[in-house]
């Protein structure tokens, strides 16, 4: 899998229309697909945080999940993107957010589909998603590494589960829990 993963990374790193066309598509549930003629253009592994508070909640006091916090790697262990939470001026509502790490180009994302396929995704492990592209922004010198992004996949996830109920205790109400994670993003186009 590691090998995939640096090979795509290779591919979709070396630039140009024909790369995007090599990159190849990770091997993922069907609940999770990409349809269509999109193309793969950029790839990148996120090691950070999935982000949780204690709170009530209608069904008792539990975490609650606020948002990620990771930096996005390419293949030569740049720093590709930063992958956090923030308000989609398209929609004025919070989104998946990630701002490339040299033209600040961003793009956010929502929820499409997730899979905790068992023959893809590790028991201790988040889900695998497919995110809908819900806005995009380019950066202030015209940079768009990332506007022209319609889906996410992320994918080959590792950690950042949510802690259990039982920890989440009235005297805990507002605690965070930074749970470790890694993560490989497909972006397509």
């Amino acid at each position: 899998m590691t090998t995939l993963v640096a090979l795509a990374f290779t591919i979709a790193m070396s630039g140009g229309a024909s790369a995007a066309d090599r990159t190849p598509r990770p091997a993922v549930p069907v609940d999770i697909e990409v349809l269509g003629d999109y193309k793969v253009f950029l790839v990148g592994h996120a090691v950070g945080t999935q982000n949780y508070i204690c709170a009530a909640t209608p069904s008792g006091l539990d975490w609650v999940f606020i948002g990620p916090q990771a930096t996005v790697y390419d293949s030569n262990g740049g720093q590709l993107l930063t992958h956090f939470h923030s308000v989609n001026p398209s929609k004025n509502a919070i989104h998946a957010t990630w701002q490339h790490s040299r033209d600040t180009s961003v793009v956010w994302a929502t929820r499409h589909s997730g899979s905790t396929d068992p023959n893809y995704v590790a028991p201790d492990a988040i889900e695998w998603l497919l995110l809908d592209v819900s806005g995009a922004q380019l950066g202030p010198g015209g940079g768009d590494r990332v506007a022209a992004t319609a889906f996410i996949q992320r994918v080959n996830t590792v950690g950042g589960m949510k802690p259990p109920a039982a920890e989440c205790t009235p005297g805990k109400i507002t605690n965070r829990k930074l749970v470790p994670y890694e993560a490989d993003y497909y972006f397509y186009r």
